[in-house]
C-alpha cells in the first residue's frame, strides 16, 4: 500500500500532451519518517505510524509537535527510522485523499442543507430563510435527524479515484486532478 502525508498548497491548471486543460491541486509531500511500527502480537493490530514535521507557515516549529498519523501497512514492510517519499507514486496512479474540510461555523438551513426558504408574499414578513415546520402535531419533541441549523464543516472527508497527473521530484510536489478538501496548509493523507 502506497501512502504519504502532504500539505495542500493551492489549485491551478495544467495542459496534458493532447492539449486538454485539467484543474489540479498541488500537494507538497516531503519525505515522512516512520516513527513506530505496531504489530498484531504486541499491540493487537498492525499499523505504521509516520511523522511529518511542521516546517512551514507562521507557527514556530520548535513549539509544535510533529503531525502523526497511523496507516495500515499492507504488504509493505517498514521499520522505525525508514523514510517514505513520493517516488512510490507515478503519473496516472489512482489515489484517495483524506483531509479535514474547511470550517464554516454555525450556519442556517439555507447554506447547510440547501433549503430555499419561504416566499416573500402571502403575508410573510421576515421568514425568507427559515426552516419551516420542525415537528408539531401530537409529538412533543423534535424528531431525530431533523435537518436544522448547526455547525458546518471541519469534517474528515475522503475523496476516492483521484488521479496523479504530474510529479515534481525536485520540489516533492504532486499534481492531483480535481479538488481535495481543506484550506491551504491542511495536512492531507494520500493513499494509493
Amino acid at each position: 500500500m502506497k501512502f504519504i502525508l502532504g500539505k495542500k498548497l493551492n489549485m491551478t491548471q495544467i495542459f496534458d500532451k493532447e492539449g486538454v486543460v485539467h484543474a489540479v491541486t498541488l500537494v507538497k509531500a516531503d519525505p515522512v519518517t516512520v516513527t513506530q511500527v505496531k504489530t498484531a502480537e504486541k499491540d493487537g493490530y498492525s499499523a505504521v505510524q509516520v511523522s511529518l514535521p511542521i516546517t512551514t507557515g507562521k507557527k514556530d516549529p520548535k513549539r509544535n509537535k510533529s503531525v502523526r498519523k497511523e496507516f495500515k501497512p499492507g504488504e509493505v514492510v517498514q521499520k522505525a527510522g525508514d523514510t517514505v517519499d513520493i517516488s512510490q507514486f507515478k503519473e496516472g496512479d489512482k489515489i484517495e485523499v483524506s483531509a479535514i474540510s474547511k470550517g464554516k461555523g454555525f450556519q442556517g438551513v439555507v447554506k447547510r442543507h440547501g433549503f430555499h426558504g419561504g416566499p416573500r408574499t402571502h403575508g410573510q414578513k421576515h421568514s425568507e430563510r427559515e426552516p419551516g415546520s420542525i415537528g408539531g402535531g401530537l409529538r412533543n419533541k423534535v424528531p431525530k435527524m431533523m435537518r436544522m441549523a448547526g455547525r458546518m464543516g471541519s469534517d474528515r472527508i475522503t475523496i476516492k479515484n483521484l488521479k496523479v497527473l504530474n510529479i515534481d521530484q525536485a520540489s516533492n510536489t504532486l499534481y492531483i486532478a480535481g479538488a481535495i478538501p481543506g484550506r491551504r496548509g491542511t495536512v492531507v493523507e494520500i493513499r494509493g
